[in-house]
């Protein structure tokens, strides 16, 4: 078997920036890199996703409960898996690379929860995932993590810059704020990779995250 590995993260936190720059750094070290993304916008398989976060079930994250999205994202993520990278995860020295993974509901999805339910929700979302479906477990999760006020600046940026319309879950800020706690238990919990991306009330040059993570990677795969 091959290595994945997740760069996980919350909006606004550099997860789309930095996952290629990985990528090209394993390359030119002569790995085998395959880089993929969740959800899997283009494929068909992600179709109840696009409708949840349109607001087609509800104009609210809260209005779909946690069990019932997380079955949308998990769908998607074993069909990506089925059809696109499986043969190429089985080689034993590739290195998959994954924008958002499972990590990804156990965050957003917990922040609909009280605190109380955190641990079952993220019992059941392990087993769901990598025991009922039979998705592979990422070999490590790489947390990037931007403090709230300065990743909801960032995505406010982006969608004034580029015309991108936000999603349910970026329009209300309520629900973005819970997320982040969920992600520092989560990382806890889970044994997460925490990457820190500010500094005082600045994002850090990308260059900077970029090592950071480097380093975690390269240690996995010397390991390996």
């Amino acid at each position: 078997m091959g290595k994945l590995i997740v760069i996980e993260g919350l909006d606004g936190s550099g997860k789309s920036t930095q996952t290629p720059l990985l990528a090209e750094e394993l390359r030119a070290e002569g790995r085998e890199v395959k880089v993929i993304s969740f959800p899997d916008y283009p494929s068909e398989s992600s179709a109840l996703v696009r409708m949840y976060l349109a607001g087609e079930f509800g104009k609210r994250p809260g209005d779909v409960n946690a069990y019932a999205a997380s079955s949308f994202y998990a769908v998607d993520r074993f069909a990506s898996y089925a059809k696109d990278w499986k043969e190429f995860y089985e080689k034993p020295d590739s290195v998959i690379i994954a924008t958002r993974y499972t990590s990804s509901n156990e965050i957003h999805q917990l922040a609909k929860l009280e605190r109380d339910e955190w641990d079952g929700f993220v019992n059941w979302a392990e087993d769901f995932e990598y025991g009922k479906l039979g998705i592979p477990r990422p070999d490590m999760v790489l947390y990037l993590d931007m403090r709230y006020d300065i990743a909801m600046s960032l995505v406010t940026g982006r969608s004034e810059t580029t015309g991108q319309k936000k999603d349910i879950h970026e329009l209300d800020e309520a629900y973005m704020e819970r997320c982040h706690k969920a992600a520092a238990y989560a990382v806890a919990k889970l044994g997460w990779e925490r990457i820190v991306c500010y500094e005082e009330n600045a994002p850090l040059p990308q260059d900077e995250i970029s090592v950071k993570i480097l380093e975690k990677v390269i240690t996995l795969l010397d390991i390996a």
